[in-house]
C-alpha cells in the first residue's frame, strides 16, 4: 500500500502539534534489573495478589501480522482493494475517530493497561482510544441488543495464565449499502487494518493475551464475521514493556489536524 496521503499527514502533525512533540517525565518504578542495571526483560512474569498474571503496564507493538490474505467475501474484496487505492484517505485514524480493533494492536504509539478484579482498562495513545473489558462475569450481550460500540463491548475471563476476551457490537459497515463504491456512511468505519479490510456489525473477536514473561505479551485475535469473511482467522502479534518509566502522552487528534486540509476536506 501507497502511505504517500497518511504519511505526509502524520509529519505535518508530528511538526506542528505540541501534545505530540512532547513527552511525560520518566517514572520507571519496579523494574527488575539484570546484574549490569538493565531492565531484565526476561524475568517472571509479575502476578497480581489473587494470583494472576498482571497485564498492567505501557507496552508497545514489538511484531506485526500480516492481512494480505484474508478469506474476504466478493463484497469485501472488492471495497479493501478501492480502500487502499485510496491511500488510506478515509481511515478513521486521519479523520481522528476511533480506530479498529486490529489497528489499534498494531500502530507504533504505546497503550496503557491497567488491570483490576472487576475492569480492565486499555488506553491506546492513538486517537486516544478507551476500551473497557468487564471481569465481573456479566454475559456478552445479544448483537443488536445494545446500540453498536465503535470499540465494541468486551467480557474477559481467565483460562489458566491467559485473559481470554470476548467482544462484538462494533459499530460496522452494513454490506447492503455498498453498491461498488464506498458510500460516505463507511467513511472512518470497519476498518480491521490500516489496509481497509472491512468488518460488520454482525462481527465477534475473541483475543487471548499472555504475558509470556516481564517483558513480553502475546495476543491472538480471531475475527470472526460471516458478512466480511469466509471463514473465521486467527491473527497474531507481540507487544513488549516500555521499561524506561515512559507513559503515554495526551493524543489530541484535532489540535493542528492538517489531514482534512491537506486532502481538502477542512470544514469551512
Amino acid at each position: 500500500m501507497n502511505w504517500g496521503t497518511t504519511a505526509l499527514a502524520a509529519i505535518m502533525v508530528g511538526v506542528l502539534s505540541p501534545s505530540l512533540c512532547a513527552q511525560w517525565p520518566l517514572h520507571a518504578v519496579g523494574i527488575p534489573k539484570r546484574p549490569d542495571g538493565k531492565p531484565d526483560l526476561t524475568a517472571s512474569t509479575p502476578r497480581t495478589p489473587d494470583g494472576k498474571p498482571d497485564l498492567s503496564g505501557v507496552w508497545t507493538i514489538a511484531g506485526g501480522v500480516d492481512t494480505r490474505s484474508l478469506p474476504f467475501q466478493p463484497w469485501a474484496a472488492d471495497l479493501q482493494q478501492k480502500r487502499a487505492a485510496e491511500n488510506g484517505l478515509n481511515d478513521p485514524d486521519g479523520l481522528c475517530l476511533p480506530q479498529g480493533p486490529l489497528q489499534y494492536h498494531v500502530d507504533p504509539q504505546p497503550l496503557k493497561i491497567v488491570q483490576t478484579p472487576k475492569q480492565i482498562l486499555i488506553v491506546y495513545e492513538s486517537n486516544y482510544g478507551l476500551r473497557t473489558i468487564y471481569m465481573d462475569g456479566r454475559a456478552l450481550p445479544k448483537l443488536g441488543d445494545p446500540q453498536p460500540f465503535w470499540h465494541g463491548y468486551s467480557v474477559g475471563r481467565w483460562e489458566g495464565d491467559a485473559l481470554v476476551v470476548d467482544s462484538n457490537n462494533f459499530r460496522g459497515v452494513d454490506p447492503a449499502e455498498f453498491k461498488g463504491a464506498e458510500p460516505k456512511s463507511f467513511f472512518g468505519v470497519g476498518w480491521l487494518d490500516h489496509r481497509g479490510s472491512p468488518y460488520t456489525t454482525s462481527m465477534t473477536l475473541s483475543e487471548r493475551f499472555r504475558r509470556v514473561n516481564y517483558g513480553q505479551m502475546d495476543i491472538e485475535m480471531t475475527v470472526d464475521d460471516p458478512k466480511a469473511y469466509t471463514k473465521p482467522f486467527t491473527l497474531r502479534m507481540t507487544q513488549r514493556i516500555v521499561a524506561d518509566g515512559s507513559e503515554p502522552i495526551e493524543f489530541i487528534c484535532h489540535e493542528n489536524q492538517m489531514f482534512l486540509k491537506l486532502t481538502g476536506r477542512a470544514p469551512r
